[in-house]
């Protein structure tokens, strides 16, 4: 008895200390320099790429009721977005953008399995430097490190625009959609996922609800989410914007990643303690935020909503 006992307080205390810190050592949005130093951070820990691969986004899931292998489920969103977006109409050699690209998974599949010249953008310097390491030689990516409210790039310069949770970063929503439009063809693609906040017309958001979106905000360097509604009116609002904006809430079946992502930890344990102890710790820390994130997109305070604009051209 004495021995269960001990080990419950000890869980216990180990438990309040993780949450202290959770709660006191956020990573809240102070400028474009937080997210950059927070994904440089993440990338250079390897933390998450050794538990969740090449892709730092959510999966899908046709069936949630079904397993699916969590990283298998990254590459098919992949495709499913490449389909509902209309990229699989494109052809070989068309150049495509994708902005905010992490280690570059989402762009080494679009040019190893759809043939497309792909430039990945990151305002991380580690996750550029990564997906150059990550990426063969005989793929055609390039990657650099350029902020997504002031590309670097021509007016009509790309047949295709990516951007998979992008967006929550983005602290000018508006700026963001312009400049995401700015830089594609007329007659091009656009696709774009998101993790988005309930819009205010479904009912305003009670103290618990405020609270939770706080914290996502704060432990993840994400200066504010838009609504579905929200952003779509962004991109039609948007100067550059060449046909109608088409959305589609992929909540269902992108909610299972959230508690994938923690048993990930528990499948490849090698993964994390190969790292040290203090990568378990860094491990146990993301946990909290996670499970948040899950009731959020559970109860409907959040959503995942996806992009694409259907051309007058």
């Amino acid at each position: 008895m004495f021995s269960v006992l001990y080990i419950f307080l000890v869980v216990a205390l180990l438990f309040g200390i993780l949450l202290f810190t959770w709660s006191r050592q956020d990573r809240r949005y102070q400028s474009n320099d937080s997210v950059a130093s927070a994904y440089d951070d993440w990338t250079n820990d390897r933390l998450l790429e050794r538990l969740w691969g090449d892709h730092i986004h959510l999966g899908f899931y046709e069936n949630p009721i079904f397993e699916k292998d969590f990283r298998k489920a990254k590459v098919d969103l992949v495709h499913e977005l490449v389909a509902w977006c209309g990229f699989d109409k494109l052809p070989k050699g068309s150049r495509i953008l994708d902005v905010g690209c992490g280690i570059g998974g989402s762009a080494r599949i679009l040019a190893r399995d759809y043939g497309f010249e792909v430039l990945g953008i990151s305002i991380s310097p580690a996750q550029v430097k990564r997906a150059v390491e990550l990426t063969p030689q005989n793929l055609t990516c390039d990657f650099q490190v350029m902020d997504a409210l002031a590309l670097e790039l021509d007016n009509n310069s790309f047949d295709g625009v990516w951007s998979v949770e992008a967006g929550p970063h983005m602290p000018d929503k508006q700026k963001y959609a312009d400049e995401l439009l700015r830089v594609l063809r007329p007659g091009g693609f656009l696709a774009v996922a998101d993790w988005n906040s309930r819009d205010t017309l479904e009912g305003s958001m009670n103290s618990l609800e405020k609270l939770i979106v706080r914290q996502l905000l704060n432990q993840w360097a994400h200066p504010a989410f838009s609504s579905i509604n929200g952003f779509r009116a962004n991109l039609l609002r948007s100067s550059f914007c060449q046909g109608y904006i088409e959305t589609a809430d992929w909540t269902a079946a992108t909610l299972p990643s959230w508690m994938e992502s923690i048993w990930e930890g528990f499948r490849r344990p090698e993964a994390i303690l190969g790292l040290g102890p203090k990568a378990l710790f860094q491990g146990l820390r993301e946990i909290p935020t996670i499970l948040m994130m899950r009731w959020a997109f559970a109860r409907g305070l959040m959503k995942f909503g996806v992009f694409r604009m259907s051309s007058c051209s």
